[in-house]
């Protein structure tokens, strides 16, 4: 029967081209995606949306799973658990996500008083209207059934327990407020065969023996997202710890347990401590009392990883370096800080596929960084199914699975934007100041949950700049874009001109505004690298060189990664050639823009006319008129010198017979 299972999973794969082959590289986000997809099976969320009216403070476990050990190894337990919550709207009943297939609430307790347990939602009936502010508790005795459900598992041959419960299967093991931004202290004891280790969330308060039961008590004094909450017990687990010491205080250590069963968790042993440090470092130093890795407990648990807050569960085939550098990159992107709603995931696992890139950066250069991101860039322009990473229905809908990871979108595309976010900073220095504010903020991130907007605006303050144009293109807009550039080169002697026009042609997302890096390369003499904010579509730009310019390069280090199209030499509109007469009248961009303190404006003139062209500041005043003459047909250029002049806005407009234009300029001194 597994036989026949497992091929038919495999059917599945090969038909939604899941398989890995050699157009997918096995990142570690790629791995983490893959899991997260088909370690299990889909979880359908049906509930009916509830209301969250309160805040809930702790979670208090207590889980007998003794049995669970012994043949025939069954699925079934019995449990507790306290509730502690702070109300937010007056109420008399609170609403708990809670399977009905997979949990039976046998009574209630504390303030609570009754209970109805109806399509997976467990309401809970309180003793009296609670107002704004107060805290209630309540205690739920209750005991899970004997079925698989995707979430709880146990082993069949070797005593062993698991759960995995991305994105909500938490409430298939334990009644909870299930969804990611309600984040809350965690207390948990487990009662099992003696021989078995557990592993868990926080730290190991004690464990104690009593003939042939053991009790482990695990004390989470951070909070943590229901769906990070996670057992891990197995027959024949090692065990290794390694301490690392705390930047802050070397003389302080924080143990890292590494569960595992035959080899695999040995490599880890050897750089572990290091990228603890390179991370902490580069963002902020490690959150927690403890942190940890296990190997899936039970056997035939394939796929790669899931972050579990301070124990990650990994394959037992998945401890190499990209799997763990991800997996340890979500302790501070998706655990320390967790995204409010799935539909901002791409902040936990674009975050935790981009931080594999930069550990790559650490260890080996820029080059092995760069082509990192090129793979993940190659991934998204290959498998991209078209929508956007942020998708505000997702923030009340749960999407499936397989849309939710997706590894072109959530993860290939996310670790790119977050390249291209660097990029755009231009100061590397600044990227990196921005990641690093948004981690270290204790006042409205650190150890909560953050929105797409909430990351906006922090990174927007740090960096002295509006991105929110940025992050809409980029993350909440589908697709990318597609250039049909064109250059042109043109001029003998000492006299050249290089125009470009930056088009995109897309249909299938919005125009996407950027910083162009354009090089230029000469029959003499060094190159020539610009770079220029292209902020509208077909967008001209003109350069005039003394020396014979010989290619012209786009984005020429490919750094918009997540692009398509083409740059060809062609007519470029606006540079001047005696053997062209323009048959349309154009204002042309000017060039620099910004600039300072010179910048040129290029025109064409259908027809022999007077001619004007008029510099207003930004109320209106007139300020040069730079052109008043009489010209024939052609194509011109005027220099305009604005040296005696404050920084600020400054509109240019022609008039000539009947034509008229007007564009924008800035001055920044």
């Amino acid at each position: 029967m597994k036989k026949i299972f497992f091929l038919l999973i495999l059917s599945a794969l090969i038909s939604q081209n899941f398989i890995y082959t050699q157009e997918i590289p096995l990142t570690g986000g790629y791995a983490c995606s893959m899991k997260k997809m088909h370690s299990h099976l889909p979880i359908l969320d049906t509930d009916v949306p509830i209301r969250h009216t309160f805040d809930v403070i702790k979670y208090t476990i207590n889980l007998d799973i003794r049995n669970c050990f012994i043949s025939p190894f069954p699925k079934n337990f019995n449990a507790t658990i306290k509730i502690d919550l702070r109300v937010d709207t007056a109420l008399n009943a609170i609403n708990l996500n809670a399977v009905n297939t997979s949990l039976q609430i046998n009574s209630v307790g504390l303030n609570g008083v009754s209970f109805t347990h109806t399509g997976n939602i467990l309401t809970i009936n309180l003793n009296r209207t609670y107002n704004p502010g107060e805290m209630v508790s309540v205690f739920i005795n209750y005991s899970h059934l004997n079925i698989a459900d995707g979430a709880f598992y146990v082993g069949t041959s070797i005593p062993s327990v698991m759960t995995d419960c991305e994105p909500e299967g938490a409430r298939k093991w334990f009644p909870c407020w299930d969804k990611p931004g309600d984040k809350a202290l965690l207390d948990l004891t487990a009662k099992v065969l003696t021989g078995i280790k557990l592993a868990s969330n926080g730290r190991l308060n004690d464990s104690t023996v009593t003939g042939d039961t053991t009790y482990y008590h695990w004390v989470s004094k951070d909070p943590v997202a229901t769906y990070l909450v996670v057992l891990a017990a197995r027959s024949n687990y090692k065990l290794d710890i390694v301490y690392w010491h705390k930047l802050s205080n070397p003389a302080d250590s924080i143990p890292i347990r590494l569960y595992y069963i035959n080899t695999e968790g040995n490599n880890v042993k050897s750089y572990i401590a290091d990228m603890t440090t390179y991370y902490s470092q580069k963002f902020t130093e490690h959150p927690f009392e403890k942190n940890g890795f296990n190997t899936a407990a039970v056997s035939g648990f394939g796929w790669a990883g899931m972050e579990n807050q301070t124990m990650t569960t990994l394959g037992q085939s998945y401890w190499d370096v990209n799997t763990v550098s991800h997996e340890y990159a979500h302790q501070w992107f998706g655990d320390m800080i967790t995204c409010a709603t799935w539909a901002d995931i791409w902040l936990n696992e674009g975050f935790a596929s981009y931080i594999e890139s930069i550990w790559l950066e650490h260890t080996s250069g820029y080059a092995s960084y760069k082509g990192h991101i090129n793979s993940h860039a190659s991934s998204y322009l290959s498998q991209n199914p078209g929508w956007a990473m942020w998708n505000a229905d997702w923030a009340v809908n749960t999407p499936n699975v397989n849309t939710l990871f997706n590894y072109a979108i959530t993860y290939a595309k996310g670790a790119c934007v977050l390249h291209m976010l660097r990029y755009t900073l231009q100061d590397t220095a600044v990227f990196f100041n921005c990641i690093r504010g948004y981690a270290g903020d204790t006042a409205n991130f650190r150890f909560k949950s953050a929105t797409t907007d909430d990351f906006t605006a922090k990174i927007s303050s740090i960096a002295g700049q509006d991105l929110s144009w940025f992050i809409n293109e980029w993350v909440k807009q589908p697709n990318h874009p597609v250039y049909a550039n064109v250059y042109q080169i043109s001029g003998s002697g000492s006299n050249w001109t290089v125009g470009f026009l930056a088009k995109q042609t897309q249909t299938n997302t919005i125009f996407h505004k950027m910083p162009l890096t354009i090089k230029i390369t000469f029959s003499t003499g060094p190159d020539t690298t610009f770079r220029v904010m292209n902020d509208v579509n077909n967008q001209t730009y003109f350069w005039n060189f003394t020396r014979q310019p010989t290619s012209f390069s786009f984005d020429p280090n490919n750094d918009i990664v997540l692009k398509q199209g083409t740059t060809v030499q062609g007519i470029v509109s606006g540079i001047e050639n005696e053997n062209e007469t323009p048959v349309a009248y154009n204002l042309y961009q000017n060039f620099p823009n910004p600039f300072n303190p010179v910048t040129v404006i290029n025109y064409d003139i259908a027809k022999r006319g007077n001619v004007s062209i008029k510099i207003y500041d930004v109320l209106g005043k007139l300020i040069k008129e730079p052109v008043n003459e009489v010209k024939n047909a052609g194509r011109y250029q005027v220099s305009f010198d604005a040296s005696n002049l404050p920084s600020g806005i400054y509109y240019y407009e022609i008039n000539s017979g009947s034509f008229t234009d007007s564009k924008k300029m800035v001055l920044v001194k």
